[in-house]
């Protein structure tokens, strides 16, 4: 400030800014509903290059959280995004980061409400405490703050009705195409890292057990099977595509993932557990067309792997087919 000059009277805020008809905010230039316009836009602007552009991400939400140290949501993606998500997280930079990590997750656990944010907080800590050699620990976290299947919210919505009611038949379907998509997960890795198996032996199985799930579908017509299939077959390709795998055992697991995707495109129409379990997230520029959704996002070369692939005539053939 120059010579002579000084800073306003705090006490004559309030009568200013009664004089003029405006709050304390406006009359210090200070917009909350523009300020959470702005967060929300750069949270969504995140979002979209996230899985895309992991250097732009980076880039994006590191200024973000410059600029909003104090948002939970900026403060979550942040420290998430430097620690490299939640799985697989390097022990050296979550040591690196630890004093600030931890300093986020105290805001988050004593100040947020959010209980989405509070555990992920929570599950940080219990990493740290994990690569800082203090395993029991981390485990007792785990234990003490999240819940087990059987508290679930999606649980909890399902024993609302009676077993003999729509919404209770609405909810169990729901639940199990859900947990369908995450057991999916499980077997494709047990499968895929199983250290005594080859990598041989590895594609046989999985996509030996493809097959039964299909074959089962198509004696049964139950989509159970095929969102079974849908899912396990998805996690195999990826695994199969960048995590070793060869192009043929990548096209073979293609074809039987969009065989299964398809026939969820067309229950999809029938069922609205289906709808509710695989289609909520979808954006509807293919009309909601799962089977479109997935083949599109195939046609799209956003990494080395996927070039290659698409230029090989067999794994475009299957691509083309249900395209």
């Amino acid at each position: 400030m120059g010579a002579g000059e000084t800073y306003p009277d705090i006490t004559l805020l309030q009568p200013l800014a009664y004089f003029f008809g405006v709050t304390l905010d406006e009359l210090m230039g200070y917009n909350q509903e523009k300020i959470q316009a702005d967060i929300d836009e750069v949270i969504t602007l995140y979002r979209k290059n996230k899985n895309k552009n992991t250097k732009a991400a980076r880039e994006i939400i590191v200024k973000a959280y410059r600029d909003y140290p104090n948002d939970f949501w900026i403060m979550h993606y942040y420290m998430w995004n430097i620690a490299g998500d939640y799985s697989d997280n390097d022990p050296t930079v979550l040591l690196a980061h630890k004093d600030e990590f931890l300093s986020i997750c105290d805001k988050m656990i004593e100040g947020c409400t959010e209980e989405t944010l509070r555990l992920g907080a929570w599950n940080m800590r219990a990493k740290i405490l994990h690569v800082e050699g203090r395993t029991a620990d981390a485990l007792k976290i785990h234990q003490n703050k999240f819940t087990n299947w059987y508290h679930t919210g999606s649980q909890k919505n399902e024993q609302l009705f009676a077993k003999d009611t729509e919404e209770y038949y609405f909810w169990l379907n729901k639940n199990m195409y859900e947990l369908i998509a995450f057991a999916r997960h499980k077997l494709a890795c047990a499968i895929f890292y199983d250290r005594s198996l080859s990598a041989e032996e590895k594609a046989q199985k999985a996509i030996g057990y493809g097959q039964i799930m299909l074959r089962c579908f198509d004696e049964t017509k139950d989509i159970f099977f095929a969102g079974l299939a849908k899912a396990f077959l998805g996690q195999t390709r990826g695994l199969f595509m960048y995590c070793g795998g060869n192009d043929a055992d990548v096209v073979a697991v293609l074809d039987m993932n969009l065989y299964a995707a398809k026939k969820i495109a067309e229950a999809e129409k029938d069922d609205p557990a289906v709808h509710e379990a695989y289609f909520p997230a979808r954006a509807s520029v293919e009309g909601n067309d799962f089977l479109a959704w997935i083949v599109n996002g195939l046609l799209n070369p956003k990494d080395k792997r996927r070039a290659e692939l698409l230029k090989n005539p067999e794994y475009r053939a299957v691509l083309d087919r249900y395209k």
